[in-house]
Parts: structure tokens; sequence; C-alpha cells
């Protein structure tokens, strides 16, 4: 009987902390993971926190802070600047799809598209999505590859997968 009422008490707590998790907007989730303070601050910057908070629903294919080290030098410095501010927006929105895709949406409809899935992007572009062994891949306009590195974190407003590098639109 005690172990039912720790099982119990235990799958609640999961239950209850799984669903205040998905009571946070994306930009909320972002902001409480440490993986996301550059994107963040970039969201910020490009006055993109609204659209990002709203209904959605929204993919947002989030670079993680290593991806934005990644770049050249003076990159993200010259993106935050005021005057890239619509740069940065286009850049920004290039990583966020329409819809709320889960890992095995986006598994399934690889497999049922021959081992691609191109995705129009918010900013208008396409990405296009693949597999490579286990792993989600997004290719971008220019030929650039990123791999998911984190799928699946829920958000009241939609879903964000973690990326390793920063996919530029053409």
């Amino acid at each position: 009987m005690k172990i039912l009422k720790i099982t119990l008490l235990s799958a609640t707590a999961l239950f209850v902390s799984s669903m205040f998790a998905q009571s946070k907007t994306i930009v909320e989730v972002a902001v409480a993971n440490e993986n996301f303070t550059t994107l963040v601050t970039a969201v910020t910057a490009a006055d993109l926190v609204d659209t990002l908070s709203s209904e959605g629903p929204f993919t947002v294919f989030a670079p993680v802070n290593s991806a934005f080290e990644a770049l050249p030098a003076g990159t993200v410095e010259n993106l935050l600047a005021p005057e890239s501010k619509n740069a940065l927006s286009g850049l920004l929105t290039y990583h966020v799809v329409a819809g709320k895709y889960m890992a095995a949406d986006v598994i399934k409809a690889i497999k049922e598209n021959k081992g691609s899935f191109p995705v129009k992007t918010v900013q208008g572009g396409m990405i296009t999505l693949s597999l490579n062994g286990d792993n989600v891949m997004l290719k971008d306009e220019k030929g650039n590859m990123a791999t998911v590195v984190i799928a699946d974190v829920a958000a009241s407003n939609g879903v964000i997968h973690a990326i390793d590098t920063v996919v530029m639109p053409k």
C-alpha cells in the first residue's frame, strides 16, 4: 500500500511538472534554459518576443549558444546592432515553422517523402529536413547542415528543437 501511494505521488508530481512546463510559451521556455541565452538576446533585439509568445503554434529550430559562437567573429555583435534589426529578424524567423511538429511527426514526414521533407519557414525561405542515422538534420538554402541535438521541448504555443548550427537563408 505504501509503495502504491509513493508511486501515485510520484506520477502526480511528474504530471503536474509536465503540465507546468507546457503552460510556458516558447520564449519563456527558452529564457529558462541556459543553452539559449544568445537566442533569447537575439529574439529580444529583433522585437520577436511578442510574436513567439503568441498563440502559434510554432516549431522553433533553436540554435544553442555554441551554434552562435561558431559563427565568424563579430557576426553576432553585428546582428545585434540596432541597424541590423531587419536582418536579425529574418535570420531568426528562418528558424521558425508555422505549426507544431514533434520529432515523431518530422521523422514520419521524412520517411514518407523519400528521405527529405522540405518546409517553409515563417521568414518565407525553405529548410529541408532529413535523417542521418537517428539524427534529424536541417539543410538551409545555402547548403549548410544542422543537427537536432535536443528534440520535443514542449511549450504552450508549440515546440522547440535545439540545433547545433545557425541555419542561413539565401
